[in-house]
């Protein structure tokens, strides 16, 4: 796809060239999954298919070393339709749009190396590429604030990769291994827990920035804001899903003692960031920071699951990414298009959409009522299965940590209905609006996309969580044996 877009001549070769490689990475991601559910439906037990492994630098036992497991797979596929989608709402995007597309693909690949990634260096280079286009995505072709945004994301982001180099040469070194593949690593249980409760901060804390962790999670909601629209589709449906799956795969898995010694201080600072992140929501007028601070809470909730360490919780956690994915991007996709309408993302200045444009307003009130975890949607799956499986631990800890997390369903639905009341509802609030469109042919592709994708797993989850679960119980065993 780069070098397509490096050699198209004017926009329309360009956008040819953005269908066909998004087309052909969905694809190939829904076949990689028929796939892996074929394997084990096979009985093919093996923790990683489709494996490959180089020498890539001797000195430092450097491999450039893929594999999936489940957990990989659901995050590709996830992918793969955040990139079709975001295509489809960068259609009308001007000026500068073959190099905005380049970028735009350089940060897609950087997500899809990480994913498959299962050497420690090669994870770590790819999540650099996934980072570091978002600083002129977001400075060039954002708005408002856009420097301050970008500037502010790119330095917090890269504070917590410097956290997270230390953290995998410590695991490397302490380890006394000869590679740095992450499961040979895991296997080994050499590195000594005092080293443990060093370096797993480093790289919780590293992830956990990412993954928008109390209080390191500042950067989001600007960052967001400023966002043009499928920038912040991939961002928080995707990349912050980066911080969540190396915690779980490289800091939970690799230093499991300390995880669970640590674990308390980390799961207090994810219960408050999931309270914390809807209520903020609840004070905001803004749509993008609305969704944005909704977003710290939905991702909050995933850190929150998997440091819970029951099966069940961690399967929830993982759906959690997935489905969240999936929404938000339907969300930061429709506020979008609203705004390239209306030229505002001011609750207080909207209002009547319903009789304008009742495409975008029936999708948004679908968005709304699948974040607020309606059944039928994605997010009621993901939800229960996190509560029920964070109630499994016995101890009035981890018992009062789920009660209070459980709060945030009650307070998504104040957001959630107020915005959807205001905006859609009631009295046009400007006349100038009468004279707006629906939307577009181009838009309606990424908006039912997503659509059919948040209905379809809240109606037929078993597949995805079957796929979750088997990929979550050998990490799991791994930490707590």
């Amino acid at each position: 796809m780069l070098l397509g877009l490096w050699l198209a001549k004017n926009l329309s070769q360009v956008r040819g060239v953005m269908v066909t490689g998004a087309s052909c990475l969905l694809a190939l991601s829904i076949w990689l999954t028929i796939y892996f559910i074929q394997q084990r439906a096979a009985g093919n037990t093996d923790p990683m298919l489709l494996t490959y492994s180089t020498p890539w630098f001797k000195p430092l036992n450097i491999a450039y070393a893929v594999g999936v497991d489940g957990i990989s797979v659901v995050m590709l596929l996830l992918s793969s339709i955040i990139v079709f989608t975001g295509t489809f709402a960068s259609w009308q995007l001007k000026p500068l749009t073959k190099e905005y597309f380049l970028w735009f693909t350089l940060l897609s690949t950087g997500v899809y190396g990480f994913f498959i990634s299962v050497d420690l260096f090669t994870m770590f280079m790819f999540y650099e590429v996934a980072l570091i286009p978002m600083y002129l995505l977001i400075g060039v072709w954002g708005s408002g604030h856009k420097e301050y945004s970008a500037m502010k994301l790119t330095l917090m982001l890269m504070g917590g990769s410097a956290l997270l180099i230390l953290g995998i040469l410590g695991i490397y070194f302490f380890s006394g291994a000869t590679t740095m593949n992450v499961n040979e690593i895991a296997q080994m249980h050499n590195i000594p827990v005092e080293i443990q409760k060093i370096f797993f901060p480093f790289i919780f804390i590293g992830f956990g920035v990412l993954g928008a962790l109390f209080p390191f999670h500042t950067w989001s909601p600007d960052g967001h804001a400023s966002a043009p629209t499928a920038v912040s589709m991939l961002h928080a449906g995707v990349l912050m899903k980066l911080g969540g799956y190396g915690c779980f795969r490289v800091a939970m898995y690799l230093l499991p003692e300390a995880a669970q010694e640590l674990s308390w201080i980390f799961l207090i600072l994810t219960t408050i960031s999931v309270v914390y992140g809807a209520l903020s929501a609840c004070v905001q007028t803004d749509l993008k920071y609305i969704n944005a601070y909704s977003s710290v809470s939905h991702c909050g909730l995933v850190l929150f699951a998997l440091l819970m360490m029951t099966k069940t919780a961690c399967t929830g956690a993982i759906l959690q990414m997935l489905s969240h994915g999936l929404m938000t991007a339907l969300f930061f996709a429709l506020i979008g298009m609203i705004y390239g309408r209306t030229h505002t993302r001011d609750v207080r200045k909207l209002g009547g959409l319903m009789k304008i444009m009742p495409f975008l307003s029936v999708g948004y009130v679908i968005a709304g009522l699948a974040n607020l975890g309606l059944p039928g949607f994605s997010g009621f799956i993901a939800e229960m299965t996190i509560f029920v499986g964070s109630f499994e631990n016995a101890d009035v800890f981890h018992r009062t940590a789920t009660i209070i997390a459980c709060t945030s369903i009650v307070v998504t639905a104040v957001y959630i209905l107020r915005v959807v009341g205001k905006i859609l509802y009631g009295e046009v609030a400007d006349k100038h609006y009468l004279e707006l469109t629906d939307a577009t042919w181009d838009e309606r592709v990424a908006v039912c996309c997503l659509i059919f994708c948040v209905a379809g797993l809240g109606v037929a989850p078993l597949w995805a969580s079957n796929v979750i679960s088997d990929a979550v119980g050998p990490i799991l065993n791994n930490i707590l044996m």
